[in-house]
């Protein structure tokens, strides 16, 4: 093995100790903060960024969250019903319901959002400055080298 080899085998051991369970620290965040402070669960969370993301109808929130419509029509009317989210009939085509959030919607995402960068914020607060730009160095470099593999990273353009 080559000296770049060994480096990237040891990159990703790394990873793997780090990433999953850094993940995870924050999706339990996440759904304790989405069902104790806002009685919303962790897939109406979701829901509801999605459509702030502007995929605004049941099927494109099935696809994107491969979950079945049924289960994104159920969660959407809980939505509904809490006055999170608004149903609108399509302009031209009567059968395309148009999904929005209301403003109560767009409040409790960014109330989650504070809370949610509040929390980080405590975590980060312990770390020097170098080490912070360390860590965003190395997100970026990480992000950099995934581009390729994943939608939510499109955005960035692949390496020719």
């Amino acid at each position: 093995m080559s000296i770049n080899e060994v480096e990237i085998q040891q990159t990703i051991d790394r990873f793997w100790e780090t990433v999953p369970p850094v993940w995870n620290a924050v999706r339990v965040h996440l759904r304790s903060m989405a069902q104790e402070q806002f009685a919303i669960s962790v897939e109406q969370f979701h829901i509801l960024r999605y459509i702030r993301r502007k995929v605004d109808s049941i099927s494109a929130l099935a696809g994107i969250g491969r979950i079945s419509r049924p289960a994104i029509s159920q969660g959407v009317d809980a939505l509904v019903n809490k006055g999170l989210v608004s149903r609108q009939q399509g302009i031209h085509d009567r059968r395309y319901i148009k999904l929005e959030l209301t403003a109560e919607g767009n409040a409790l995402l960014d109330a989650i959002f504070t809370r949610n960068r509040e929390w980080m914020k405590a975590r980060l607060e312990a770390l020097s400055v170098t080490e912070l730009e360390t860590i965003e160095n190395g997100l970026s470099a990480l992000k950099k080298a995934l581009a390729c593999s994943g939608s939510w990273l499109m955005e960035i353009p692949c390496p020719s």
